[in-house]
């Protein structure tokens, strides 16, 4: 690997992301042993608080930081760098590395460590939802309820979110919603709502075709109802969806207000019942490492 410019790099670690027992510290360091790039390691403590991790980046003053873990992870890195011009690097350590999947960031740790070395950067908007921060999907109704689930069963990984999915699929209730985007106001019935800044869950399935990271609008998906067949096209095909089943919406703004109580979640963390939603863009708000030469 040839090194041009010597790089401050600082690794915020979430030990508990995945279902793996990765000793990244070590791992990390023997990647960079041969190399000439200043390297800090901060292990999240648990519980972390935010404030923690800025102090971090604020007395180590590094080029880049790289969140090694899962969706949440990267959010909690995220959050710190907003609008401060570091780029953010990844290390997928999670269940599902959504984001990174999105941004072409491969599960294996020396490639991804080559990327935050050699890659690009790209600037990307997150959504600002509530008084919280969305970095790939959120939503309300039939996922956020498989979340919850997921998070109560004893072990991490795909099969686990099968499970959940399934105990969900036969009883999650549809939500009467007003969606207020552009002053106007629509009325719907649905099993879901994504709130999309990407295109696709960390599962593989392509809720969100036409999203883009580095426009000034988000989609709104609206999934009137469960159906074999468009889950099938998310999968699988990737064809567009039948439009009396599945809706997508563009806008820089919105809130969705619910007749009754819905389940929420934001980047695969659930949030609990909510009956009001508020979210609007944050254009260019966060410089990521992907692939690609500078």
């Amino acid at each position: 690997m040839n090194d041009i410019t010597a790089l401050k790099l600082l690794f915020i670690i979430n030990p508990r992301s995945g279902k793996n027992k990765t000793d990244w510290e070590a791992v990390i360091q023997e990647y960079f042993k041969p190399l000439h790039h200043a390297i800090e390691l901060f292990k999240i403590p648990d519980p972390c608080i935010p404030e923690e991790i800025k102090q971090k980046i604020t007395e180590y003053k590094p080029d880049r930081v790289v969140a090694v873990g899962g969706d949440g992870t990267v959010k909690l890195a995220a959050q710190c760098l907003i609008k401060t011009n570091i780029p953010l690097g990844i290390v997928p350590g999670g269940s599902a590395n959504g984001l990174a999947k999105e941004l072409d960031i491969p599960e294996d740790a020396g490639k991804a460590m080559g990327i935050v070395i050699n890659g690009r950067v790209k600037k990307i908007h997150l959504i600002k939802i509530n008084e919280g921060l969305c970095i790939h999907l959120s939503d309300i109704g039939f996922n956020a309820y498989v979340v919850k689930k997921f998070e109560q069963e004893k072990k991490r990984g795909m099969w686990s979110y099968v499970k959940a999915s399934w105990k969900v699929l036969w009883n999650a209730p549809e939500m009467n919603v007003e969606i207020q985007i552009d002053k106007t106001t629509e009325i719907r019935r649905a099993a879901m709502i994504v709130i999309a800044n990407a295109t696709r869950y960390g599962s593989g399935a392509v809720i969100n075709p036409n999203g883009k990271l580095d426009d000034d609008v988000f989609e709104v998906v609206i999934i009137k109802k469960i159906s074999i067949t468009e889950i099938f096209k998310m999968m699988v095909t990737h064809q567009p969806y039948n439009p009396a089943k599945t809706e997508v919406l563009q806008t820089a703004a919105l809130q969705i207000k619910s007749r009754g109580k819905v389940y929420f979640q934001a980047d695969g963390e659930y949030f609990g019942k909510v009956n009001d939603i508020k979210a609007r863009i944050i254009t260019n708000a966060l410089e990521m490492m992907v692939p690609g030469e500078i």
